[in-house]
């Protein structure tokens, strides 16, 4: 009787755990068990200290702090399969233009540009993860154009680095007000209530 009960425990406690896949984004180098990752991963029971020590580890060639979309498959036993692709697309268009963030409004204003060359070798990092290890590289550099276009950033063949210079200095100032308003809103908010 006692064996059935304990069968019936197991059962009943393995259905709680959550399996399956964890797809999230992650700080290279800089995962912790505090963070909302050790939430999602002790949902799914994986060891927290075991799993961030790996991907600290299999990171430590990155910059630390750059954000890095991972996929994880857990298992029934608890054990995990970590895929971790190449730094995400916004970042590294932000990172090219050479802004903090895309525009507020994408539509109606332009926070940066970037080359050609710049869409070419960002659709050449991203061709190498895995959910685009066979789309072919004119159609990544297509979406790469389209997301920086979504972003406010003008894709241009060639540019002089002095002018654009100068549109930066322009958009640091436009930049703040936005953020000025936007503090004033939330102000504004707060009072209300």
């Amino acid at each position: 009787m006692s064996k059935a009960v304990g069968k019936k425990a197991v059962k009943s406690a393995m259905a709680n755990v959550i399996h399956g896949k964890l797809r999230t984004n992650v700080p290279a180098g800089k995962a912790a068990p505090g963070s909302n990752l050790g939430n999602q991963l002790g949902q799914r029971g994986i060891n927290i200290a075991a799993f961030c020590k790996d991907f600290n580890a299999r990171t430590a060639h990155y910059v630390e702090g750059v954000p890095l979309p991972i996929r994880v498959t857990v298992n029934p036993d608890r054990s995990y399969k970590l895929v971790i692709n190449n730094p995400t697309g916004s970042f590294l268009i932000k990172q090219a233009a050479g802004i903090q963030r895309g525009a507020m409004q994408y539509n109606k204003e332009t926070v940066g540009w970037i080359t050609l060359k710049h869409v070419y070798e960002i659709a050449v990092i991203k061709s190498r993860d895995p959910s685009l290890e066979l789309t072919p590289l004119k159609q990544i550099c297509e979406m790469v154009i389209g997301q920086a276009t979504h972003m406010g950033i003008k894709v241009v063949r060639d540019y002089d680095p002095e002018e654009y210079g100068e549109f930066l200095q322009q958009q640091r100032v436009v930049v703040q007000r936005q953020l000025d308003e936007c503090k004033e809103k939330r102000e504004a908010l707060i009072l209300r209530k």
